[in-house]
């Protein structure tokens, strides 16, 4: 693939941190000002993915890898129609895509959708910075009026992800059912064998959901209706399913007390076999009795080994929370299953009599390269025994 390179000099960025932080650096990609909690992301690769993931939405991302962009964007990658991150921050990004499936470059793509991105900082100071202090508000602009001293005070001034409910902000308007699976070409098809007979009817929740969960869940063998966050248990429950799916999203879980009343219902009141990821393992472990809390600087990576506590397996998974299930919060029905390796945090739980687990890790994002995928079979099985 070949583009004209920029011949103008890109203009300038500023970066203000809640801490009175300010760094200065290069605009690539829209312009304008844009606030949200700045974390950091240790993937190599997937910054698409990233920028579209909906889980995203309230949060500038900075990303730890030195070189963004070099492949492009391909429109097959979207885990949804739009990017969702607030803006972001690398050291270098790329004036030129090389591959074969780039549709087109990094920075043009930002521009056009509305991201505020900034180059040429420091971004190992920058996440040092969060490792210590822990994840804060973080203003980006290209704008040249304001003096550094306005930034941080703008910033000061702008909301955090405690108590927000982020989720009603990226749910989809209307129910829908999903019919598409692995393109066979790029995916590990041969891994998530059909089921044999008629698919299992599920209804997914979508919290934020990406295309790669509602992608394996049809290739896992599941007929699957999405519908929106604030649909009623008696809703969910005209459409008969024989499960029910709780997605990934953005915010804090313990804002979303609407979701949790209705999963209580359907999960516990009739009895439907649940499964979540991510915000939808935080939902199950509220409906269940537990607690959730705000982390120092979350898990935000494709490299995040989690032990399965009952086989002693490892696996590499990508990651993707700010929050974090308290596991002294959870009642003595139910079980801790997953651990992380790093903190010990709660990667996984289950109720020890009822059809109800979920895992905080990312199975469909496939970073191991395929060491979790299998827990969409393990949910499937669950009907076949």
């Amino acid at each position: 693939m070949t583009a004209n390179e920029p011949t103008d000099p890109p203009p300038p960025g500023r970066l203000a941190l809640e801490d009175g932080t300010v760094l200065h650096g290069k605009s690539f990609g829209a312009s304008g000002t844009t606030t949200g909690e700045l974390v950091f992301n240790t993937a190599m690769t997937g910054y698409q993915e990233i920028l579209t993931d909906p889980s995203y939405r309230g949060q500038v991302v900075l990303l730890t890898y030195p070189h963004v962009g070099n492949y492009g964007v391909c429109p097959e990658d979207d885990e949804s129609p739009r990017p969702w991150v607030e803006g972001l921050v690398v050291r270098e990004a790329s004036r030129l895509a090389s591959n074969f499936r780039a549709g087109r470059e990094l920075a043009p793509w930002l521009r056009d959708q509305g991201v505020v991105a900034i180059q040429d900082v420091d971004t190992r100071l920058l996440t040092r910075r969060i490792r210590t202090a822990g994840e804060m508000r973080v203003l980006l602009t290209t704008e040249t009026e304001d003096s550094d001293a306005e930034l941080v005070a703008r910033v000061k001034a702008s909301p955090g992800l405690e108590g927000r409910d982020l989720i009603a902000e990226v749910t989809r308007e209307t129910a829908t059912d999903w019919k598409p699976g692995f393109d066979s070409t790029f995916s590990p098809s041969n891994l998530l064998p059909r089921r044999k007979g008629e698919p299992i009817r599920i209804v997914a929740i979508d919290c934020g959901i990406k295309k790669n969960i509602l992608r394996s869940l049809t290739e896992a063998g599941f007929s699957v209706h999405v519908v929106p966050a604030r649909t009623t248990a008696d809703e969910i429950m005209t459409q008969q399913p024989e499960a029910l799916f709780l997605s990934n999203g953005p915010g804090d879980p313990s804002a979303a007390s609407y979701l949790v009343d209705a999963v209580r219902r359907v999960a516990l009141d009739h009895a439907v076999p649940t499964f979540g990821i991510c915000m939808g393992h935080q939902i199950l472990s509220q409906v269940l009795g537990g607690r959730t809390y705000k982390m120092q600087f979350g898990h935000h990576g494709a490299n995040h080994p989690v032990k399965e506590l009952a086989t002693g397996k490892i696996a590499i998974t990508s990651q993707n929370h700010s929050f974090a299930v308290d596991a002294d919060s959870l009642p003595d029905d139910v079980e801790v299953t997953h651990l992380n390796l790093n903190d010990g945090t709660v990667e996984g739980l289950r109720h020890k009599s009822l059809p109800m687990w979920s895992v905080q890790f990312h199975p469909e994002a496939a970073p191991g390269p395929h060491d979790a995928l299998g827990l969409f079979i393990r949910f499937r099985d669950g009907f076949d025994r």
